[in-house]
């Protein structure tokens, strides 16, 4: 935002249930303020029809949106084009307005991988196990496909979406030169096999969100990764889970969901306005932010 919100001010937002607790609003407006753009973001709590909502896009003239549960698969429809990332993994974070047509893309596992890269963390040739293979763990998989690695070991629960999983799995796998194989999350031994040879563990699972002392794997297994494994967690919220306490004590590199957060966040930006977000003034505001809340 500038000043004064007048009758240029383009509007961007968020289309989640729930959204009041989102970030995305500060992350944004902050921005915009910074890079004196004329804009201003909104979080909308939709529990209406989508198609309107997205509709209204077009309507309103709204520079783009960002989307978040339970609207990343079934908004594709409504849609008039979809990037290559977001039509392979079947889901949109970020959608464009470009004069009406309505382009929907995936940030969420490429802005994971920036992060990573920023702070100096290499993928080329290396290995990775990855916890979970829902919206977030599918996005991360085929960034992590694109930016290089070679080898991806899957571990989901063996439920209704296994085979369905296991079919976009393929398809990931068939568009990069990288193996990917799936496992049952309860195959204790391939687990340790795969923990033994990776370079990156990573949890897309939301195992430790609500309760920070639950371990997506058991603590004992962490102990079969390398010290040098860079160990990551989707959750930002408590900032350290059990898991990334007990692979610190491991001695490994960690990171939490914040930087994910923000750099999913800064590349919808620059898709919407072809800015730089200013990112080190949005991390000391989410921080500030997320202090806030726990006190």
């Amino acid at each position: 935002m500038i000043d004064t919100i007048n009758g240029r001010t383009r509007l961007y937002g968020l289309f989640a249930h729930p959204a009041k607790h989102s970030l995305s609003p500060l992350m944004h407006n902050l921005s915009f303020r910074k890079r004196g753009i004329n804009a201003v973001y909104l979080a909308f709590d939709l529990t209406g029809d989508l198609g309107d909502a997205v509709n209204s896009i077009r309507q309103f003239d709204m520079g783009g949106v960002n989307l978040s549960m339970p609207f990343k698969r079934t908004v594709i429809p409504f849609l008039d084009e979809l990037t290559p990332t977001a039509d392979l993994i079947g889901a949109v974070n970020t959608i464009m307005n470009r004069d009406g047509h309505l382009i929907g893309a995936n940030t969420d596992g490429t802005g994971f991988f920036a992060h990573l890269a920023a702070n100096g963390c290499t993928t080329k040739q290396k290995t990775a196990t990855i916890l979970g293979a829902g919206g977030a763990g599918l996005s991360i998989i085929a960034a992590g496909a694109s930016k290089g690695l070679s080898s991806i070991h899957v571990f989901k629960r063996r439920n209704a979406s296994f085979s369905a999983v296991s079919d976009q799995l393929s398809q990931i796998g068939a568009a990069y030169p990288t193996t990917i194989q799936l496992h049952d999350y309860k195959d204790e031994t391939a687990l340790q096999h795969a923990l033994s040879e990776s370079d990156f563990l990573i949890n897309s699972t939301n195992i430790g969100m609500s309760d920070g002392a639950k371990l997506p794997v058991a603590e004992a297994l962490i102990d079969c990764l390398s010290p040098s494994a860079v160990v990551c967690d989707a959750i930002y919220e408590p900032r350290q889970t059990r898991f990334l306490h007990a692979a610190k004590q491991h001695g490994c590199p960690t990171f939490n969901g914040l930087g994910m957060l923000i750099y999913q966040g800064a590349q919808a930006f620059q898709r919407w306005t072809d800015q730089e977000m200013p990112i080190d003034d949005v991390e000391d505001a989410l921080l500030k932010e997320l202090d806030q809340n726990r006190s």
